[in-house]
C-alpha cells in the first residue's frame, strides 16, 4: 500500500529539516519537500540536496520573485498599505503565495497534507493556513510546533544527531531572520528588551545611516498606473527594477525600520527591517499620488490604506475584503502615471520633484500672483455657505445661554 503523501513548507534550515524527518518517523508519510524561491538569498541546489539526503521522495524549487512582485507588492504598493504607520509587509505578503503554491503542488502530487514550521506564537502560522483553507479546505494541516515534544534548538539539534540528519547548526544563534527580494526582517537576540538600542551587526541589506555616503544621489522613478516600470529612464522587469533599487537604497542607508508592532495572536513583539528598494518605491508613489489624485479620493484612500495593511498581515489576502477593496484601488490608479524625482541621502529618499500627464496641479489657478481664473471675491460667499452650520450653532448657544 503506497505511503500518504505530505507537502512540506520547505527552507534547508534546522526546524524542517528536523520536521521532515520527524513526519517519516512519527507517520511514515511519503514526504514532498517544497521550497519557494522569493528572491532569499539562499543555496537552493544545496537546498534540493540536503532535502533529497533528509530522506524527502521529491524536493521542488519553486521561483515566485516575479509573481511575488507583481501580484502581491504591487497591489499594496498602490493601495499604500504600511501596518502600523511603520511595517512595509515583507513577510506579510510573501506567506499567502507561498501557501498557495503549496497547495497547487499538493494537488498536483495528489497529497492532502500540508506541514510547515511556523512557531505557534507567530502571525506566519495564520497567512499559511488561513491562505490554504480558503484555497481548499479539505487539506489536513499539520504545524509540529504546536503539539511536538520538542521546546528548544538544542532538542531539534539532539533529535538530528540520534536521527542522522545532516545539519549544520549548532545552539548558538543570535537573531531569527526572514529574508526575500523585499527585505529581511530580524528578530530575537538583544531585540527582545526593547530599551536595547539595536546593534548595527544587525545590518544585512543595508548601510547604517553612518556608513552612507556624504554625497547625493538623484533617480528618476517612472509609474505606470500605480506601478514602477522605469528607472532613470530605462524600463526594466519588475525583478530587475526592484534589485536595482535595492542596491541604491542599501548603498544610502535607506529602508531600516525598528518597531514594536502589535501581533495578531495577541503580544507585541520588537523587529528591525530592512526594506530599501520598497521604501524608495513607497516614498516615490506618495508623491506622485498627491498629484494626480483628487483630495477626496486621496483621503478616503489613507482610510483604505490601514484596513488593507491589516487585511495582510492577519494573512486575509484571499478574503472577499480584500479582493473588493483591491478593484477599489485599481480604480483609483488609472491616472497614477508619471515620474518623481527623488533625492537619496543618509538613510532618506526624498521625492523633490513630480511630473504626470494626468496632473491635477495648475499653475494659472495655484498662482499668487496675478491670474485671470480664479475670482477672489468668490471665496466670500463659499465661506458663508461652509461655515453656516456653526454660525446657527453660535445662535442658539447665545439664545440660550450655553457656553
Amino acid at each position: 500500500m503506497a505511503k500518504e503523501k505530505a507537502i512540506l513548507a520547505y527552507s534547508g534550515g534546522l526546524d524542517t529539516s528536523t520536521i521532515l524527518t520527524w513526519l517519516q518517523h512519527e507517520f511514515d508519510y511519503e514526504v514532498i519537500a517544497v521550497c519557494c524561491d522569493a528572491g532569499q538569498k539562499d543555496d537552493f541546489d544545496a537546498i534540493d540536496k540536503k532535502a533529497l539526503a533528509t530522506g524527502a521522495s521529491k524536493s521542488i524549487i519553486c521561483d515566485i520573485k516575479e509573481e511575488f512582485i507583481t501580484d502581491y507588492i504591487w497591489p499594496c504598493i498602490k493601495a499604500g498599505a504600511i501596518y502600523e504607520g511603520d511595517y512595509l509587509l515583507g513577510t506579510s505578503m510573501a506567506r499567502p503565495l507561498m501557501a498557495k503554491k503549496l497547495v497547487e503542488i499538493a494537488h498536483q502530487e495528489g497529497a492532502n497534507i500540508i506541514c510547515h514550521g511556523c512557531t505557534g506564537k507567530g502571525n506566519d502560522q495564520v497567512r499559511f493556513e488561513t491562505t490554504i483553507h480558503a484555497m481548499d479546505p479539505g487539506i489536513k494541516i499539520i504545524a509540529p510546533w504546536r503539539f511536538w515534544d520538542f521546546h528548544s534548538r538544542e532538542d531539534l539539534i539532539a533529535y538530528d544527531n540520534a536521527h542522522g540528519v545532516p545539519i549544520e547548526q549548532t545552539v548558538a544563534k543570535i537573531y531569527s531572520r526572514d529574508e526575500n527580494i523585499w527585505h529581511i526582517s530580524h528578530e530575537g537576540g538583544n531585540l527582545e528588551n526593547p530599551w536595547n538600542e539595536h546593534n548595527d551587526d544587525i545590518h544585512v541589506l543595508s548601510k547604517t545611516v553612518e556608513e552612507a555616503p556624504d554625497e547625493k544621489t538623484y533617480i528618476e522613478l517612472d509609474f505606470e498606473q500605480g506601478e514602477p516600470v522605469a528607472l532613470n529612464g530605462q524600463k526594466m522587469d519588475p525583478v530587475a527594477l526592484l534589485l536595482e533599487l535595492n542596491k541604491l537604497g542599501s548603498e544610502n542607508g535607506i529602508g531600516t525600520c525598528d518597531i514594536v508592532e502589535n501581533r495578531l495572536v495577541g503580544m507585541k513583539s520588537r523587529g528591525v527591517y530592512e526594506t530599501p528598494g520598497g521604501t524608495i518605491i513607497y516614498n516615490a508613489h506618495k508623491d506622485l499620488e498627491k498629484l494626480c489624485l483628487d483630495r477626496e479620493t486621496l483621503h478616503y484612500k489613507e482610510q483604505v490604506a490601514i484596513k488593507f495593511a491589516d487585511l495582510v498581515y492577519d494573512g486575509q489576502w484571499f478574503s472577499p475584503l480584500r479582493q473588493a477593496l483591491s478593484a477599489f484601488v485599481d480604480s483609483t490608479q488609472e491616472t497614477v502615471t508619471g515620474t518623481v524625482k527623488l533625492k537619496l541621502y543618509k538613510g532618506q529618499a526624498i521625492p523633490v520633484a513630480s511630473k504626470s500627464p494626468y496632473s491635477l496641479y495648475s499653475e494659472a489657478f495655484a498662482t499668487f500672483g496675478k491670474d485671470d481664473v480664479y475670482t477672489q471675491a468668490d471665496a466670500e460667499g463659499f465661506i458663508n455657505l461652509f461655515s453656516l452650520p456653526l454660525k446657527i450653532r453660535a445662535i442658539q448657544k447665545v439664545t440660550n445661554n450655553l457656553k
